[in-house]
C-alpha cells in the first residue's frame, strides 16, 4: 500500500458515505411503507462499499463511442536507432492525471498493520460464534414440528433461530413447546420461517463481510443494525398479514426473552432481534403498510438505476475519442527492394526507417531484423531465432501506397510486405525471462520538475523546429548520446513509460515501471558504458591517444555505471526479477527475390 492507494480508498470512502447517507434519507421517506422495502435500501447502501465509483467508471470509459472526424495524417517522420520504439507517439506517454511521487512515508505501512489486526480479530470472533453454534446444532435432537425444513432440540439456553445459508435448521431450545402456547409457537416459526423465504442469513452473510473489511468505518456497522431492525420488523409484518392474533405474538416474544436471556449469535436469525420495545409496540399498534403507487415505484426505480448509470455515463463522457479510419489498405501498391550496395561491417547501427507523408515508407541500410522489429512493435531482445544473414544483410526499401494510412496501418503493411517478399514466418510466445523492475530508491525520488522550453515540442503538422540554444529535441522522447568513457540520456518534460521504454532497449531486457511515479520530468543521466548495456551496439572506437585523452583516461570515473547512475542521479533502483516476455519467434524467412 502506498500514497496513492491510500488517496483512491478515501475517495471511494466519502462517496460510499455520501450514498449511505441519500440511503438514510430514502427510507425517511418510506417510513410508512414495507420493511422488508427499506432493508433492501439499507442493503444497498451497505453493498455500495464493495463497489467502488472509480470501478463504474472505468467500465464506462470503455465504452468508445466518440468517433473523430477523420483528418489528414499529419507529416509523420520516424527515425529508427537501436535505442527507439518503432512508431511511438511521444504525445501518447504523457501522464493523464499528475499526482505526487511516493514519498517513502512509514503511513501506509503502518494503517495498514492497524486495518489487518483489526481484521484478523474480527474475524476470529465471527470463527469462534459460528463454530459455537455449529456445535450446538450437531449436539441437538431433531424433532418432527411437519415443517420444510430440520428442526433441532437443544439443551443450550439460545432464543429459536434459523442456522445456515445453504441448508438451514430451525434451532429450538429444550422443552419450549412446553412453555409456549399452540398460537404463540405457530407465530414464532412462521417468524423464522418468513427468514428462511427472504434469504435473511445470506444478506447478513455478506453484511458480515463488509463490516469485517471495511471495520474501521462507524457508519457500516450502524448500516447493520438498521438492517437488523427493519428485517425483524418485515418479518413481524408478514407473520401478522398470516392472521396470526397480534397480542398473542407479542407474548410469545415476551415469553421468549424472559425465559432464554443468553446472548443470541449473529450467525442465526432469531425471533427476539432489534428494539424489543418498538417492535411490541408496533405488533400491538398493527398498523398496516402502505404500498408503494406507481409514481413512488418509478421514482425508485429511477433512483437504483442512477445510482448505478451516473458514473458509467462520466466514464463515457471521458472515454478517448476513436479516429475515424479508412479501412487498412492490406498491402503497398508498389515496393521496392533492393541490397545496400555496401555491406558487411563497415555499415555502422541498423539503419534508418521512416514513414513520410502520402502513404511512403522509405527504409535505408536497414537490416532485416532492425525491419522486423519496427513491423511487428517489439524491442530487439524479443526477436529469437532466424539465419544469421538476417544482421548482416541490408536493405533499402521504398514502397508506396495510395491514401494517408496512419502508423498501425502502415505497421501491417510492412508486415504484408514481409510475408510476400521475404517468405517471412513468426509466432508469439509468451515466456517467463529476467526482467528488471524500476522502483524508487530509499533515499526517494529525486526526478526534477521540467524547465519552461527545456525542450521543442513537437509539431502536430509534423514540420521539424531546430531546437534553440539550451534545448533538447522533442518534448517527451529521450535521446541516447554515446562515447567510448560515458554514454547520456537526455529528455524534457519525459513521463516514466517512455524512460522505461529507453531503459528497456538500453539494457535488452525488459524494464517494468513499479514506481507509480505520474508526472513529467526532466532527465539528463550520464554513466560509464559496459557489458551491461545489452542492448546498444558497440560504443564507437576511442581516438588515438593524446595529451587530452591521455589526462582523460587517468581522471577518475564520476559517473559509475547505468545502474549506479540510476540510483544516485535519478533516485530509482534497478532489481532483477522474473517476469512474463512476449517473444516473436522466427520459423522461417528467405533472402527476397529480385524486383
Amino acid at each position: 500500500m502506498n500514497l496513492t492507494y491510500l488517496s483512491t480508498l478515501a475517495n471511494h470512502l466519502w462517496q460510499s458515505t455520501l450514498f449511505a447517507a441519500l440511503a438514510g434519507l430514502l427510507t425517511l421517506a418510506l417510513r410508512n411503507n414495507h420493511a422488508r422495502l427499506r432493508h433492501l435500501v439499507w442493503l444497498a447502501a451497505s453493498c455500495k462499499f464493495l463497489i467502488p465509483c472509480s470501478l463504474l467508471i472505468g467500465l464506462g470509459g470503455q465504452v468508445r463511442w466518440r468517433i473523430a472526424p477523420e483528418t489528414t495524417q499529419s507529416n509523420l517522420i520516424v527515425v529508427m536507432g537501436q535505442v527507439s520504439q518503432p512508431f511511438t507517439d511521444p504525445a501518447a506517454s504523457l501522464p493523464l492525471l499528475p499526482t505526487a511521487p511516493p514519498a517513502g512515508s512509514p503511513l501506509p505501512s503502518v494503517l495498514m498493520g492497524i486495518w489487518l489486526c483489526g481484521f484478523l480479530g474480527i474475524t476470529s470472533a465471527w470463527w469462534v460464534r459460528w463454530r459455537r453454534i455449529r456445535a450446538t446444532v450437531h449436539a441437538g435432537s431433531s424433532i418432527d414440528l411437519d415443517l420444510p425444513i430440520r428442526a433441532v432440540s437443544s439443551p443450550s439456553l439460545f432464543e429459536p433461530g434459523v442456522f445456515g445459508v445453504c441448508r438451514p435448521v430451525l434451532l429450538l431450545p429444550e422443552g419450549i413447546l412446553d412453555r409456549l402456547t399452540v398460537a404463540q409457537m405457530k407465530s414464532v416459526i412462521a417468524h423464522e420461517l418468513c427468514h428462511i423465504r427472504y434469504r435473511d442469513n445470506l444478506v447478513a452473510a455478506i453484511q458480515m463481510s463488509i463490516e469485517t473489511l471495511f471495520w474501521f468505518h462507524p457508519l457500516v456497522w450502524w448500516i447493520g443494525r438498521r438492517m437488523v431492525e427493519e428485517r425483524e420488523r418485515a418479518c413481524d409484518e408478514e407473520v401478522l398479514c398470516l392472521g396470526c392474533e397480534p397480542r398473542v405474538y407479542a407474548e410469545g416474544i415476551l415469553t421468549i426473552c424472559k425465559l432464554y436471556t443468553e446472548s443470541r449469535l449473529v450467525c442465526v436469525s432469531g425471533a427476539s432481534g432489534s428494539n424489543l420495545r418498538k417492535r411490541i409496540e408496533a405488533i400491538m399498534h398493527a398498523r398496516p403498510s402502505v404500498s408503494l403507487d406507481f409514481m413512488r415505484k418509478a421514482a425508485l426505480a429511477l433512483s437504483g438505476i442512477a445510482a448505478v448509470a451516473v458514473p458509467v455515463v462520466i466514464g463515457m463522457t471521458n472515454a478517448p475519442v476513436i479516429e475515424a479510419q479508412s479501412p487498412a489498405p492490406a498491402h503497398f501498391d508498389v515496393a521496392s527492394i533492393k541490397p545496400t550496395s555496401q555491406q558487411g561491417p563497415d555499415i555502422q547501427g541498423f539503419g534508418d526507417v521512416r514513414i513520410l507523408p502520402g502513404g511512403r515508407l522509405f527504409a535505408e541500410k536497414a537490416a532485416l531484423r532492425y525491419f522486423i522489429q519496427n513491423a511487428y512493435g517489439v524491442k530487439p531482445f524479443q526477436i529469437s531465432g532466424g539465419p544469421a544473414w538476417i544482421d548482416s544483410a541490408h536493405y533499402d526499401i521504398d514502397a508506396k501506397v495510395d491514401g494517408n494510412p496512419n502508423p498501425s496501418q502502415m505497421r501491417l503493411m510492412m508486415q504484408t510486405l514481409l510475408d510476400e517478399r521475404f517468405k517471412l514466418k513468426v509466432h508469439h510466445e509468451t515466456k517467463q525471462l529476467p526482467v528488471y523492475e524500476l522502483v524508487v530508491a530509499k533515499s526517494g525520488a529525486r526526478l526534477p520538475e521540467p524547465r519552461e522550453g527545456s525542450c521543442v515540442v513537437p509539431d502536430p503538422n509534423g514540420s521539424s523546429t531546430l531546437p534553440a540554444p539550451g534545448q533538447l529535441f522533442d518534448c517527451g522522447r529521450v535521446r541516447m548520446m554515446m562515447s567510448p568513457a560515458v554514454a547520456q540520456m537526455r529528455g524534457g518534460r519525459i513521463s516514466m513509460p517512455e524512460l522505461v521504454r529507453v531503459l528497456s532497449n538500453v539494457l535488452g531486457q525488459t524494464v517494468v515501471d513499479k514506481t507509480e511515479f505520474r508526472q513529467t520530468f526532466d532527465v539528463h543521466l550520464q554513466f560509464t558504458p559496459d557489458e551491461a548495456l545489452g542492448g546498444l551496439p558497440t560504443p564507437p572506437p576511442a581516438p588515438s591517444p593524446s595529451n587530452d585523452s591521455i589526462r582523460s583516461a587517468a581522471a577518475p570515473d564520476t559517473h559509475g555505471n547505468i545502474f549506479a547512475a540510476i540510483q544516485e542521479q535519478l533516485g530509482l533502483k534497478l532489481e532483477a526479477a522474473k517476469g512474463p516476455v512476449d517473444i516473436l519467434v522466427i520459423d522461417s524467412v528467405e533472402r527476397p527475390s529480385a524486383n
